[in-house]
Order: structure tokens, then sequence, then C-alpha cells
């Protein structure tokens, strides 16, 4: 008869695994749940910029699209134009790393308290999620 083991195939550790997987699921819950996703992005507004001859130049999300219409334009006349294809995957990728790096992450207000429950939830939760994972040494020896 095979003997039922734990956690990580150890004797034991099953407990600690299961209530250092709801700590730690519970903590980045509440963690993830505590942060604000903005975002700045609209025709109008600068996806991209560079400096040149002392002047700011801003590339906005319209002039992106001006580029992608061109290469739709030549892929549909000749499905086999690189040319159209690199200028609609490069409009496409810019426009995407343009929305991406415009995206703010802030923490909502919290008291040092709530955020402190959370961080002990989330790693406590880690550490003893991972501590029930290691073999328990039954011996008595290190």
């Amino acid at each position: 008869m095979k003997k039922i083991e734990g956690a990580g195939g150890s004797p034991g550790g099953l407990g600690q695994f299961f209530i250092g997987f709801i700590m730690m699921c519970s903590g980045f819950y509440m963690l993830l749940n505590a942060i604000s996703v903005n975002y700045r992005f609209g025709m109008g507004s600068s996806i991209h910029g560079f400096r040149s001859f002392g002047h700011q130049w801003n590339i906005t999300g319209g002039m992106v699209l001006v580029p992608f219409i061109f290469g739709i334009g030549l892929i549909f006349y000749n499905g086999r134009n690189i040319l159209g294809w690199l200028l609609s995957i490069g409009s496409i990728s810019a426009l995407i790393f343009g929305v991406i790096s415009n995206i703010n992450f802030t923490f909502k207000q919290m008291t040092a308290f709530d955020l402190i429950v959370i961080l002990i939830l989330a790693i406590g939760g880690l550490g003893l999620l991972l501590k029930s994972l290691k073999g328990i040494d039954l011996s008595g020896t290190e």
C-alpha cells in the first residue's frame, strides 16, 4: 500500500500549502485591487516624441494611422508587396507600443496598516507555500 504524500511529494505540509496558497492569493488580489490603471491616449495626443534640431517633434495616433492606410492599400493591390507589409506591421506596432507606454499605474489611497496587512498576506503566504513544498525531515537531524 502506497503512503499518501503531502505537498511537494514530502510527508506533511499539505495544510501549510493550502494556508499559504490562500494567504498568497488573497494578498496579491488585494495588492492588484489597490492599483489604479489610467491612460492618456487619444487621436490628438502624442504617443511618441523625439528631439531634433532643437525642436520637439511629436507623433500622434492619427499620424501613425496614415502609413497604415497606405500599407493596407498596397497590400490589397499586391499581397506580396513588402513595403505594404512593412508599413502596416510597423504602424500597428507603433500604435500598440504608444498605447502601452501611455498607461499609468498608481496606488489607490490606503493606510499604512492596510499596506502592511496586504504585504504580510502576499509575501508571508508565498513563503509558507514554498516552505510546504520543501521536504520535511522527520528523523530529527538537520
